[in-house]
């Protein structure tokens, strides 16, 4: 009796072992490969979401409530900075949305990239659509989420997915009253006041 028992036992045991050592083999071999993915991913949308830079600092942490932030200096051909790039988060119907969002420096948005979602197929995932994302092109202040008819500093909800459409607008509403206090300081700074007066 004791026999049956033992050898299902230990060989699922074994087998739970082995698959254990192959996750963990598999993890290792693909985590610098993921990475490098990522970090190519966030250098295109960079560009994508302030085209006007020719390249773009190393990232800056901002803590906002306890949250940080990253923030990056898109900067012009001679090293000037000529606009910002916020990575956010909101939370969506799915989960957290990361969104990247260029802001020039008059504090009007020039670009809005999806990052990661999980949202709804067909519905929450239309957020990452060029024509939803194309709305915030230019727009600066709070922007609000409506139905119908969006005008001004409105965004027209994506139909059956307006907590989504909430989660993208909520990220870059973020990324816009972070730029006012980064943009503060680079019009203060000694290099930028120089660059002016020349």
């Amino acid at each position: 009796m004791k026999k049956n028992i033992v050898i299902p036992t230990v060989t699922l045991f074994l087998i739970c072992l082995v698959m254990t050592a192959l996750m963990a083999l598999t993890n290792s071999v693909t985590a610098p490969w993921i990475a490098a993915l990522t970090a190519d991913s966030e250098v295109s949308a960079k560009q994508q979401v302030l085209p006007e830079a020719a390249a773009f600092s190393e990232a800056k942490q901002l803590k906002k409530d306890g949250e940080i932030y990253s923030c990056y200096e898109g900067l012009d051909g001679a090293g000037r900075a000529i606009g910002l790039v916020f990575v956010t988060t909101a939370k969506g119907y799915g989960g957290d949305i990361r969104v990247m969002t260029g802001i020039d420096l008059k504090g009007a948005v020039t670009g809005v990239q999806i990052l990661s979602m999980n949202e709804t197929p067909g519905l929450g995932s239309k957020a990452q659509d060029d024509g939803f994302l194309a709305q915030f092109l230019g727009k600066a202040g709070k922007l609000q989420v409506v139905k119908s008819q969006a005008d001004g500093n409105e965004i027209l909800a994506i139909t059956g997915a307006t907590i989504s459409s909430r989660a993208v607008t909520d990220a870059v509403n973020l990324a816009i009253e972070l730029s006012q206090a980064v943009v503060g300081a680079i019009h203060e700074s000694p290099a930028q006041e120089t660059g002016g007066n020349k």
